[in-house]
């Protein structure tokens, strides 16, 4: 049986990267192919050194164009022929160029309970709001910020008004939500049809 290539796309610490790294790493179905990151010094680079896993440091500032960039991240992505794109705190809006390209093979993970929260500072604004739960929705990424058809979500009572306790808890859930729903999809229980998610 062939693998299943991902390739995983970050701009910073990599906790979500590790959780998926920790996940797979006896997986012989599926592999991190390759790690980009558009900050050399993300902390993620170095859990993907560290696991034997390929990594790419691509400056977006010496581009004069968003296209520019992305075409040069779509050609080093090229090189490993990925089943599914990543995105695990990878700081870029990407455009229609590159989610046309990798439609339905790219997916990302945000920390508020979609639609609502979409951006940037859900913890404070969950807090601000006086939600009683908060949570995590893996998405399809299409042409939408935040927007893109909901794999899965996961929720958690508030019982905190500190938004670092409250980042803390979300991330316990990310990384335990990211993996199932990546092995979902390598395992064709998740797909995406005409804009709309099947599950098996």
């Amino acid at each position: 049986m062939s693998k299943f290539n991902i390739a995983v796309l970050i701009s910073g610490n990599g906790s979500n990267l590790q959780a998926l790294i920790d996940e797979f790493k006896s997986n012989s179905y599926i592999n991190i192919c390759c790690v980009i990151s558009n900050q050399k010094e993300a902390h993620g680079l170095k859990r993907a050194d560290e696991a034997n896993i390929d990594t790419h440091y691509i400056d977006h500032k010496r581009f004069t164009s968003r296209e520019e960039f992305e075409n040069e991240l779509i050609t080093n992505l090229e090189q490993y022929k990925p089943d599914l794109v990543v995105l695990a705190g990878f700081m870029r809006i990407l455009s229609n160029l590159f989610v046309e390209k990798f439609l339905g093979k790219l997916i990302n993970i945000h920390p508020s309970l979609l639609p609502k929260y979409k951006g940037l500072d859900t913890h404070r604004r969950v807090i601000e709001a006086g939600e009683k739960f908060h949570g995590v929705t893996v998405h399809f990424v299409d042409n939408t910020l935040d927007g893109g058809p909901i794999c899965a979500q996961s929720s958690i009572r508030v019982t905190t008004d500190n938004i670092k306790d409250l980042q803390q808890e979300i991330h316990k859930v990310e990384h335990k939500l990211y993996p199932e729903v990546v092995s979902d999809i390598a395992n064709k229980k998740i797909s995406l049809s005409d804009g709309k998610v099947i599950r098996k």
